[in-house]
């Protein structure tokens, strides 16, 4: 990878282009996370969706343990979106070039961390289960809200139900039969849409399947490369704020 395409990958200024790549290789990181968590604690930290759910049936059983384990991972996955959000608009605030590259950073520490932790659960389980799982969730939090702002609210990287549902409206819009005498309401399905979030889809799945082929047979240590990966996306912009810090002084 160029620089130049490093920094349109990560940096203020953004294209289209940008945010399709950077989307793509986000949302593959994103299912070799959610893999591993499950290999890791038996649990996807990605799906708020399903952990509501657990929750309420959890209550219902009078399991409320469980219920609260919920609750953590859903206020952890909030936390991690809100965390996200404060980087950025701290670092557009003072117009730095890393403003969505500092929560990629947070996100590569917190997998080495992940990587660390899951090299104790076996001496440490009763601790170290419930730390990664809320460490996950806010991982997956802090990462989908950086590529939703970014991309102001077109793209998400961990939240496959609603890019199904898309990819769904635009295969009903493709199908539709347009009646030749009603041309002013003829219904087109945007093909550069459908296009991209079947990939991101196929790239989610492909990740999750290299992640749970890495976690089983490498172990805790496949995070390090995860961890490597999102720390080449953010690198150019983090430099070129140095840069520009050190020059200032």
């Amino acid at each position: 990878m160029s620089v130049a395409y490093l920094r349109e990958l990560a940096g203020k200024n953004r294209t289209h282009q940008g945010n399709r790549h950077l989307a793509f290789i986000l949302s593959a990181i994103a299912g070799a996370v959610n893999a591993g968590g499950f290999l890791a604690v038996g649990q996807y930290t990605s799906h708020m969706s399903g952990i509501i759910s657990a929750m309420a049936d959890h209550l219902a059983l009078g399991s409320v343990t469980l219920m609260l384990a919920g609750a953590a991972c859903l206020f952890f996955f909030g936390a991690g979106a809100a965390t996200s959000a404060v980087m950025i608009n701290w670092s557009r605030r003072r117009h730095l070039h890393a403003e969505y590259a500092m929560p990629l950073m947070l996100e590569a520490l917190l997998l080495l961390v992940f990587a660390v932790l899951g090299g104790n659960m076996v001496t440490h389980e009763w601790l170290f289960i419930p730390v990664t799982v809320i460490l996950l969730c806010f991982v997956m939090g802090l990462q989908n809200a950086m590529i939703t702002k970014l991309s102001r609210a077109e793209i998400r990287t961990t939240h496959v139900t609603g890019m199904v549902t898309d990819i769904g409206i635009e295969l009903g819009k493709m199908i539709y039969w347009n009646r030749h005498d009603y041309p002013e309401g003829r219904v087109h399905a945007d093909m550069a849409k459908l296009k991209n979030l079947s990939k991101l889809v196929c790239l989610f799945f492909l990740g999750g399947f290299v992640g749970a082929l890495g976690f089983k047979h490498i172990g805790f240590v496949f995070g390090v490369p995860l961890a490597g990966t999102l720390v080449l996306l953010a690198l150019i912009p983090v430099i070129d704020d140095l840069r520009h810090l050190f020059r200032r002084d």
